[in-house]
């Protein structure tokens, strides 16, 4: 009896289900990407966290006045209001500020400020201004905005010594978003390093560690804080203090991840692709590195990235104890200092501006670290 095969034309392949193959052939961090994609709160935080970022880099650009600038005409002023339409009505395509006059409030005594409506100054962009280092070695005098002469311009107010509010948050936004993640960066290596070690090789090794991380942790934070800033001499320069501080942060902030190096190690080690690698002679260190480290990066990246925030608000609590960052420097804690007494508080508010970079801040750190750790869910769809 004679076999007959037949044979059929393969199936035509859309591109719908060709890209959804694709998406199953991708490698780890290519679908956590796609994942993220999908998350529109992550990526809008994504995007307000980069603004942040560009202005820290570019902030003695963006600037109009110095950290070091003030005057004593203008302590306490409110901030200005940009505008576009004159006292008579009349329409400019170059927006402008109205001069501020100070004046005594006939009942309190309390020094007050008044818009002169005749006199006005045009807002204009590349300016000259104050002499600065550029990115820390160019040489320039160039500023983003500026007001014509002798005008001022004050977008957030001034301070208790007449310092521009919005020069001072953006330069001081140079140390309250890079300290937390040069922390977190030291934090990271401290952690994988010594919850690796704890988690893989176990035994009294891992008991002597994991003893060490809850003592640490069993101190409160804020004495912690204290007494470690303690330590730190006194007029010591601002990079020294910047240093210290980041040490401060890195030894506090290495136990939260060791904790979870550690568990991802000991639920990997014991895999099979792990004990086959160990019978044919791999090394311990090539494991760790090859087979163990991709199969929890994304875990790490997203507990590196919701630790974030806690460094930003453990800075900005030392600074404004007076623990952190002090003058000539300065930092969004610094900057709420004067927020302390409630008088400041009823009768300058705008002072409470750099508290809601603080907020937006942390915020959009924790939206993007929920969106990563979404996306590096296996089982999320």
């Amino acid at each position: 009896m004679k076999t007959i095969t037949i044979f059929r034309k393969p199936p035509l392949i859309s591109r719908k289900s060709a890209k959804n193959d694709d998406v199953y052939y991708s490698s780890q961090w290519r679908l956590m990407y796609q994942r993220l994609k999908k998350h529109k709160l992550a990526r809008v935080s994504l995007i307000v966290l980069s603004l942040f970022y560009l202005a820290a880099i570019f902030a003695q650009f963006i600037a109009p006045y110095g950290l070091q600038s003030y005057d004593s005409k203008y302590v306490n002023a409110p901030p200005m209001k940009i505008k576009f339409i004159d006292a008579d009505g009349k329409f400019h395509f170059r927006p402008f500020v109205h001069e501020l006059k100070s004046g005594r409030d006939p009942v309190t005594f309390r020094k007050t400020f008044v818009q002169d409506d005749k006199i006005k100054y045009s807002v204009r962009f590349l300016v000259e201004g104050e002499s600065y280092q550029f990115l820390g070695f160019i040489p320039t005098k160039t500023h983003l905005f500026g007001v014509d002469q002798p005008g001022r311009l004050f977008i957030f107010g001034t301070d208790g010594m007449g310092r521009d509010l919005f020069s001072r948050i953006v330069l001081g936004s140079q140390i309250s978003l890079s300290i937390p993640l040069i922390g977190v960066a030291i934090s990271f290596v401290l952690g994988l390093i010594i919850g690796g070690i704890s988690g893989y090789f176990g035994g009294w090794l891992d008991s002597v560690i994991q003893r060490v991380i809850e003592i640490i942790r069993s101190f409160p934070t804020l004495p912690l804080w204290m007494a470690l800033s303690a330590a730190i001499p006194p007029r010591i320069p601002v990079v020294t203090m910047y240093l210290y501080i980041v040490i401060i942060f890195a030894f506090i902030g290495w136990t939260d991840l060791a904790r979870v190096a550690r568990g991802k190690f000991i639920s990997l080690k014991n895999e099979e692709y792990v004990l086959a690698a160990k019978i044919a002679g791999v090394s311990d260190t090539k494991i760790i590195v090859k087979h163990l480290l991709p199969g929890f990066i994304s875990y790490l990246v997203v507990a590196t990235t919701l630790a974030i925030p806690g460094m930003i608000l453990g800075e900005t609590a030392m600074s404004f104890l007076g623990l952190g960052i002090r003058s000539p420097a300065t930092s969004w804690g610094v900057l709420l200092q004067e927020a302390q007494q409630i008088d400041n508080v009823a009768l300058y508010p705008w002072k409470l501006i750099p508290l809601g970079f603080v907020i937006i801040t942390v915020l959009t750190f924790n939206f993007l670290g929920d969106g990563l750790r979404d996306a590096a869910d296996p089982y999320k769809r």
